[in-house]
């Protein structure tokens, strides 16, 4: 079957009579042009199914209204979220979201970044690694003009905008049930070390032991990473500790269940031995038993947050640094 012909400015000019630069003058309101003239040229326009070909404008006026998305995995459930409401705004803001992830790797970021502005992106939203800890790749970025906004993970080393939860708080609201519910040695399954996103959940969990005078044992933190298998590897080193933990603070909820996958192993019952809290409210962490206690991050409104500033930002044309920090929320279920 063939295909119809798509309708051009030049059609509408030939069945009015009238010279093509007046049509594309008139469609885009052009003060010269008479109001009746744009009238008629819009509802002829219409008649004869006229659609913009958005795109070759855009290549003339050096735009692509493409904005890269860069997560660390899509699988998991903040991530897929946050896209959606990346997604959202992006649309509302006139915006086509290209999306890459990562696979927490380093490389892989760097040459995920360096393909989007091959495909001449005009912003980017980025989530990093946990093996990312140079940032050279993203100023870069910045430094050829394009726009750049953070969210959840971040790099202090590059001069770009984040949006953020309030991490150290967070920690510190898990930490502190934990002590308020008679625990005291407290352990903590940290992800890794350069980022801030480790750093701050660490820091809220060490002041909460300072502040009800419970000593900060060095053995009872495992800086490991963010994904299961770091939480399976955390939790069999500190069941093997002469002194085992009462209870466990992980960075998130993927090293909580990895936690429990060992703590159910050795046989062991969760919250009777050892209690567990993790950090975002996964949708898995209501289902598995016991259900996890949990520090509760808006992935979808961060994403759509982080958008919205993105736009922001590209249609002031001016590269302004931006924090903007979510609230979260512990959500108290029965692994304490």
């Amino acid at each position: 079957m063939l295909k119809s012909k798509k309708t051009t400015i030049k059609d509408i000019a030939k069945q009015l009579g009238i010279h093509h630069s007046t049509v594309s003058r008139a469609l885009r309101d052009h003060p010269d042009i008479h109001p009746d003239t744009i009238k008629l040229i819009k509802r002829t326009a219409e008649k004869m199914n006229y659609h913009p070909n958005l795109f070759a404008r855009n290549l003339k006026n050096n735009q692509t209204n493409l904005i890269g998305v860069i997560v660390p995995e899509i699988k998991h459930h903040f991530f897929a979220n946050a896209i959606s409401g990346i997604e959202e705004a992006a649309q509302a803001n006139g915006y086509v979201i290209i999306v890459c992830q990562s696979n927490e790797d380093y490389e892989r970021e760097v040459i995920n970044t360096k393909a989007l502005m091959e495909n001449r992106i005009e912003g980017l939203l980025v989530s990093v690694s946990q093996t990312t800890f140079d940032g050279s790749h993203f100023q870069r970025f910045i430094d050829e003009g394009g726009k750049l906004v953070f969210f959840d993970r971040a790099l202090d080393s590059v001069n770009a905008s984040k949006i953020i939860v309030e991490d150290y708080r967070g920690a510190f609201k898990a930490t502190e049930y934990l002590i308020k519910k008679g625990k005291k040695r407290i352990a903590h399954l940290a992800g890794t070390k350069e980022l801030e996103i480790s750093q701050q959940r660490y820091n809220g969990y060490r002041d909460a032991l300072k502040k009800h005078n419970i000593p900060l044992r060095r053995n009872l933190v495992y800086w490991g990473g963010f994904q299961e298998e770091d939480g399976m590897e955390g939790t069999e080193y500190l069941l093997k500790l002469k002194n085992r933990p009462d209870a466990i603070f992980a960075v998130n909820d993927p090293t909580a269940i990895g936690a429990y996958e060992i703590i159910e192993r050795e046989k062991l019952k969760i919250p009777d031995d050892i209690a567990v809290v993790g950090f975002s409210n996964n949708p898995i962490s209501a289902f598995i038993k016991p259900a996890l206690t949990t520090i509760e991050q808006p992935s979808y409104e961060m994403g759509k947050a982080a958008m919205e500033l993105l736009s922001e930002i590209l249609k002031s044309e001016r590269n302004r640094k931006v924090k903007k920090v979510l609230k979260t929320k512990l959500i108290i279920r029965d692994s304490v």
